[in-house]
Order: structure tokens, then sequence, then C-alpha cells
């Protein structure tokens, strides 16, 4: 198996895909929350790499090819942002208001979890881009000084559970107002939570869409200053 992923280019890149199927086929038949296709495409390249004893770098050749769809994709996220955009200038101030709130939310949390749990300076800082797109999260991590891998997988993980519990969370606190949830997901959870989004309306995938790039440009600069409180 190694030696067939070693040789093949795009051999990693159709574990993915397959893994990601399997995972969207089991939402749609039997729609849990906790099924996410994102989750169980993990949990099954997880599985077949442990089974066939594939080293994760050789895997990762073939993969990483579908990482180059990552920032074109999060752009298009702008689209349901345009087509909402009337309702983006007749709610600015609250938007920005529950943007900024989120960004700061996020940070303070991880501060704060990090001084309970005396993490390193080297940790700390991998966690504080937890809550924007990988995309962005992945150049934190590295500029401040994080584990870069260790970035990525507690983005997705952020964003799974933001994904799964978001319009749960939701109704437990009487949030019914698009906008909220909408800024709530992506301002939290970023592209995956977006996805949630998207599937409970256009309103609020445009909002989450808008949450995702302010989020991001707010933590970039957060998180530098974030950075040297520990």
């Amino acid at each position: 198996m190694t030696e067939f992923l070693e040789d093949s280019l795009f051999a990693g890149v159709t574990i993915s895909l397959l893994a990601y199927i399997l995972g969207y086929f089991l939402k749609k038949k039997f729609k849990f929350g906790f099924l996410n296709p994102l989750l169980i495409s993990i949990a099954a390249t997880i599985i077949v790499l442990v089974v066939a004893d594939v080293d994760y770098e050789v895997y990762n050749k073939g993969a990483s090819y579908i990482s180059w769809f990552l920032t074109p994709a999060t752009v298009c996220l702008a689209i349901p942002l345009y087509e909402q955009w009337q309702l983006l200038k007749d709610n600015f101030k609250a938007v920005i208001c529950g943007i900024v709130s989120g960004v700061i939310t996020s940070l303070v949390t991880v501060f704060v979890l990090a001084k309970l749990m005396g993490l390193s300076h080297e940790e700390y800082v991998t966690l504080l881009p937890k809550s924007i797109t990988t995309a962005i999260g992945m150049g934190v991590s590295d500029e401040l000084g994080g584990y870069v891998t260790i970035t990525v997988a507690v983005i997705v993980v952020t964003g799974v559970l933001g994904n799964i519990f978001g319009e749960l969370i939701c109704k437990l606190f009487r949030i019914t107002e698009p906008i909220s949830k909408g800024l709530a997901l992506g301002s939290a959870s970023h592209a995956i939570g977006t996805a949630k989004a998207m599937e409970l309306g256009e309103v609020e995938g445009a909002m989450s869409s808008l949450a995702i790039a302010v989020a991001g440009v707010l933590t970039v600069l957060g998180a530098t200053i974030f950075s040297y409180f520990i």
C-alpha cells in the first residue's frame, strides 16, 4: 500500500475524496448531526492509513493537492454576501460589533485556558487562530512560532464542533435572528461552520461568509497582540 501511494500521484487525493463521499452519504442517509462528512472522512482516512501502515508524509504528498483549492473556495464565499449586500448595509454596526465580540471571545478564551493549564508560549500561540479559516490560521501560527500541524487539527476540530452543535446552541439560547446565527457560526467555526449556516438559509450563509473574512483579519491583529501575554 505504501508503494502504491508513493508511485501514484493522486492516490492521496482519491482516498480523501472517497472518504468524504462516504461521510456525505452517511449524513444524507441518517441525518444525524454528529455524522459530519468532514469528521467521518478524517476518521476513515486515519483508519486506512493505520491499517495499511502508511506514513502520513507519504499520504500527504498526493493529498496536498486538495489544499490548493482552499483559498479559492474561501474567496467564493463572497458570492452569497454580495447577494445580501443591502442587508449588510442596513445592519452594518450590529454586524461589525458581533464579529468583533466573537474574535475577542475566542482569543480571551484561549488565553484563560492556556493560563489555567500552564501551556508554553508555543502551545498557546498554536491555539490562538483556532476559529479562523485554515488558509489564514496556518500563516498566523507559523509567524508566531506555533506548531502549524497542530493548528490545522485544532481549526478542523473547532469547525466540525461548530457545524455539529451550532444550530443546537442557537436553539438552546433562543437565538432566532438569521444575521446573529450566521455571524456566530462564521466567527466561531469559519468555513465548516459556514457550510452549516448555508444549510440554515441564505442570510445565515451570507453573514457567516462575511464573518470568516473580517474575523480572519481581526484575529491576525488580535493574535499578534495576545501572543505577548504568555
